[in-house]
């Protein structure tokens, strides 16, 4: 996507094939800034703390961090240990583990002298094909997008949770794919954008980027959906997600569910997003999904800009306050109106999925 006019991707390999460069989600929307990692334990520190965050993203970024190890040692031993090392970051989102098993399955039958080379261009092809989902799921998308009819007789009105846009992907991103194919393709399209509590990635990192592809937006409290909706505001809620159980359940940012409850009530489309690396089978049903429980001083604390310009975090509770923090939350198959996939929509249910994963 474009960053101050310019395309630039979430991640990218240095020239020397020593190092890979990310964007440090952190200091966003105030400064951009591109971290290097140089190994195992930087690129699982990364996701860890979230300089890079979305599924994809991570995905993408453990395939790396493989290719980094395979740079000190590429045995057998070497590549496992830096493989269980980077697949214990976060629990929730399958991309991660779906991308270090595609690159284990790539590198473990070479022999050792052959896996480094392999495993950058591995690397490369998973970056690849996610930036060719992503753009296939902004063409369906904005296929669908077409069908709709605004509410206020001139523009879509779309809301979204979270960020799922190029900045939780390599490119393009997932939930707004189709606002920016909407955008390209002319239709006059407008962004409601929860500020995503508690780490707030769609005040500083959906608006950000939003607002450097100038695609009208408004910045709203997470409360505020239902509202909206109810007073015909949205013409439809379009939302990422980390994981899809095998009977369509979604599981996304927390938050989720409750603007899929709201949409239900009054008849608002509620989509999701969905590469096919994030379709679980093997998962019967979002109840066995795993939901990470974060640091409660998420919660707790926010991060913003004071008046001198600099970043600063700030208590908002009591001392001592208790806080709890799942970071996840799952939104039934029921309340899905349908999954934008890069082969297309389809429903949220059982056998379009193991159709779907068959042709996958």
């Amino acid at each position: 996507m474009l960053v101050a006019g310019r395309p630039m991707r979430s991640l990218w390999p240095a020239p020397a094939r020593d190092a890979l460069h990310v964007i440090d989600q952190r200091r966003l929307p105030h400064e951009l800034v591109a971290a290097r990692l140089t190994g195992v334990a930087e690129a699982a520190r990364a996701i860890r703390e979230m300089w890079v965050r979305g599924a994809p993203l991570i995905g993408a970024t453990a395939a790396y961090g493989l290719a980094l190890q395979c740079r000190v040692d590429a045995g057998d031993a070497a590549l496992q240990r830096a493989a269980a090392e980077l697949g214990a970051t976060r629990p929730t989102a399958v991309n991660l583990q779906w991308a270090l098993g595609r690159m284990l399955a790539r590198l473990l039958p070479l022999a050792p002298l052959a896996r480094a080379e392999a495993a950058w261009v591995e690397a490369d092809a998973i970056a690849d094909a996610d930036v060719a989902a992503n753009a296939a799921i902004g063409r369906h998308g904005l296929a669908w997008l077409r069908t709709l009819r605004p509410r206020d007789g001139r523009r879509l009105n779309l809301l979204t949770h979270c960020n799922a846009g190029w900045l939780a992907t390599v490119d393009w991103g997932t939930a707004l794919a189709p606002v920016y194919a909407a955008q390209a393709a002319g239709l006059e399209v407008h962004v409601w954008v929860d500020e995503t509590r508690p780490r707030n990635q769609g005040a500083s990192l959906s608006a950000w980027e939003l607002a450097q592809q100038r695609v009208p937006h408004t910045l709203v409290a997470d409360n505020a959906g239902g509202h909206l909706m109810q007073r015909g505001r949205v013409d439809a809620v379009i939302v990422g997600c980390d994981r899809v159980a095998a009977n369509g359940d979604v599981c996304n940012k927390i938050g989720t569910y409750l603007k899929a409850l709201a949409a239900r009530a009054n008849g608002v489309p509620f989509m999701v997003a969905m590469p096919l690396s994030t379709l679980d089978l093997g998962l019967p049903d979002g109840a066995a999904v795993p939901i990470e429980e974060r640091s409660a001083r998420e919660v707790t604390h926010v991060h913003g800009r004071g008046p001198d310009g600099a970043v600063v975090e700030v208590q908002i509770a009591p001392d001592g306050c208790a806080a709890a923090n799942p970071a996840f939350d799952v939104t039934p198959a029921a309340l899905v109106d349908g999954l934008i996939t890069e082969r297309g929509i389809v429903a949220a249910d059982g056998a379009a999925l193991r159709r779907l994963g068959q042709s996958a």
